[in-house]
């Protein structure tokens, strides 16, 4: 298969570690320039830097720029460091937090504030600043991670499913008001093998994790590499009329439940 995004820079928040560091990788291997945009280098698993190991492995280019996705100024920062690269193509909201087993009265005001300054205000925000590039240089497309829990909502999980939600309907609006030089989508992944996720699966107790695994028609846990070829789908011409829609990716949950 050629490279389906040769000449092409991509942004990619959350990228040291988890999803973003598979996008980032996987989006290098096929061609695109990359910018990591992370707040911190070190992958949360250990390893070689995303934009290192970039380096290392493809005849693409990477740098990494310290980005906290609640700061508009360090939003701008990454998008402005794909200058280097011929200008931002391909904007991907990765960055997020999760919440383990939230109990919706224990939530309190400051909880909920940083769950949806990181969810939801930090895929706003880099999605319009991102746009606002592209718009200048011809058009480009966004991906934003939302989450199945963002579109079926679960009792453990309020306030991370209100911020999930949030970056579904976002996505669909501004595909609607970037159109036609821009497409925004978004990507719904299930139980992937991510820091976050090991860490929880890993305090469970056996018979509470095959309670989960049974809950997965595919019966296992997804991975990383996984929602990287999702977005490389998005991200190429192979999506060039897939708009406004949501690419589930949980191994069948979201339809069985």
């Amino acid at each position: 298969m050629p490279d389906l995004l040769s000449g092409k820079a991509a942004v990619v928040t959350g990228a040291s570690s988890g999803n973003g560091r598979a996008i980032a990788r996987t989006f290098a291997e096929h061609g695109a320039d990359v910018v990591v945009a992370d707040i911190q280098e070190e992958p949360r698993l250990g390893g070689t830097p995303t934009h290192e190991l970039i380096v290392e492995e493809t005849s693409s280019e990477a740098s990494f720029v310290n980005c906290d996705v609640t700061s508009n100024d360090d939003l701008r920062a990454a998008v402005k460091q794909a200058d280097e690269y011929g200008g931002i193509d391909v904007m991907v909201n990765n960055a997020g937090v999760f919440a383990h087993n939230e109990d919706l009265f224990s939530v309190t005001e400051s909880d909920y504030r940083k769950m949806m300054d990181i969810n939801s205000k930090g895929a706003y925000f880099g999605s319009q600043f991102a746009a606002e590039k592209m718009q200048e240089t011809g058009g480009g497309n966004i991906i934003n991670l939302s989450s199945i829990n963002g579109d079926v909502g679960t009792k453990s999980n309020v306030a991370y499913c209100a911020s999930k939600g949030a970056v579904r309907v976002m996505t669909y609006a501004m595909a609607d008001a970037l159109g036609p030089d821009i497409r925004v989508n978004a990507i719904h992944p299930g139980m992937i093998q991510t820091a976050q996720i090991v860490k929880d699966y890993e305090h469970l107790e056996e018979e509470k994790r095959q309670e989960r695994l049974d809950t997965i028609p595919l019966e296992r846990q997804g991975r990383p590499e996984e929602i990287a070829k999702a977005a490389l789908f998005l991200a190429s011409d192979l999506a060039s009329y897939v708009n406004a829609s949501s690419l589930v990716v949980d191994g069948g949950v979201k339809n069985t439940r």
